[in-house]
Order: C-alpha cells, then structure tokens, then sequence
C-alpha cells in the first residue's frame, strides 16, 4: 500500500503543528541566562526596566535555581558605594508543563524567603520567556499585585 501525497502532506502537517507548540522541559531550561528585558504592570500601569546600568544573570539546573544581580560601575562610583547594589537568591522549582514555581529558600530581601513565585515559562531557541504575578500585598509590601515579564537570553 502506498501513501497518496495528500495524505502524507496532512501527517507532516500535523506533526509540525505539535512540535511548534512543545512545552519547556528541564533539559531546556539548564544553563545560565542573561536577563535583557523586565517590565512589571499594576492595573493602571506598565514600566519597563532600564536594565542598561544592571546586570541580573539565572542559573537552572534539573532542580534548583539562583539569581545574582548587581549595578555596573560607573566611572563616578567607588567600591564602597557599590557594596550594597548587589542582590541575589535561590531555592527549588518546580516545573509541570510550562507552569514553573520557584520556592525561594534564600534571598537578600530577607522578606521574600520561603515564599512560593508561580510563573508561566517559555523556552524560544536561546531565549527564555517569564511571566507571573507578584502578589505583594502576601509580602507585606504594598496593596497591588505586579504582573512581571523577564526575558533572558542564554549565555551557556
């Protein structure tokens, strides 16, 4: 029995079509990435991230995540001026599909340790795609929920 070319084109078709829509596994998120775009929107308000003066990097392996992010020098700035710009955290993830949920086990906004992040993720050739809600007002820090979108290029 031979295949009819027709018939051939629609199981190439199908097939593309659920290759196109494959979601974030582990193996796609190990490695390290470089955060170059961040906004955060309130119902009222969108703000973009000058991220020109920071530099945030992610590591992922199969289980665990961190982050580190610091100012860049400037000519103007000294060391001892820049000693309190740098941040930095980590903890577990889970990851279901493209739902992603970071516990942050340690993080120099003390405030934010043993609270869960749920996030939807992304994986676009060599960039990753973040996006959740902050739920703030859990945290003690304000009234108004923060829709946040990080996208990350990978560096290894």
């Amino acid at each position: 029995m031979t295949m009819k070319p027709i018939h051939a084109l629609i199981i190439l078709a199908i097939i593309s079509s659920c290759a196109e829509k494959k979601e974030a596994g582990h193996k796609d998120l190990k490695g390290s990435w470089q955060l170059f775009y961040a906004s955060s929107s309130t119902k009222d308000t969108t703000m973009v991230t000058d991220l020109s003066h920071i530099k945030m990097i992610k590591i992922l392996n199969d289980t665990h995540f961190a982050f580190m992010q610091h100012i860049l020098k400037d000519d103007a700035d000294t060391l001892a001026v820049r000693s309190n710009e740098f941040g930095g955290g980590g903890g577990t993830y889970t990851l279901i599909g493209n739902a992603y949920k970071e516990h942050l086990e340690f993080c120099s906004a003390a405030g934010y340790e043993g609270k869960d992040f749920d996030f939807t993720i992304e994986v676009r050739g060599d960039t990753l795609i973040q996006t959740g809600e902050e739920k703030l007002k859990d945290l003690g820090i304000g009234e108004e929920n923060l829709k946040l979108v990080e996208k990350y290029v990978r560096i290894n």
